[in-house]
């Protein structure tokens, strides 16, 4: 079987990324560094460094990046330092 053979199952298409984003765990926890490895309309992949991962979190790309969104995102796989998260809403901006 070749890579052609193979069946994308996802929604929309991931594409590379390679590039820093910032993630919020939650109040009174300092904002992290992450690198975002893969991006789709759905969701991200991210390459954690030591960050102990909670269900939900807020994920900031400070610019452009394609498809990817700043906004409220879910756990939805973890493997090693390796974690999957679909995106679930935007930031509601307060004054």
């Amino acid at each position: 079987m070749s890579l052609q053979d193979v069946t994308e199952l996802r929604r929309s298409p991931r594409q590379r990324l390679g590039r820093l984003a910032t993630i919020k765990l939650g109040a009174g926890m300092p904002p992290r560094c992450v690198l975002v490895t893969n991006v789709s309309e759905d969701g991200v992949r991210l390459l954690l460094n030591g960050i102990e991962m909670i269900d939900e979190f807020v994920l900031l790309f400070h610019g452009n990046g394609g498809p990817a969104r700043d906004g409220t995102y879910r756990l939805a796989w973890r493997k090693d330092n390796d974690v999957g998260a679909k995106f679930v809403s935007n930031i509601i901006q307060t004054a």
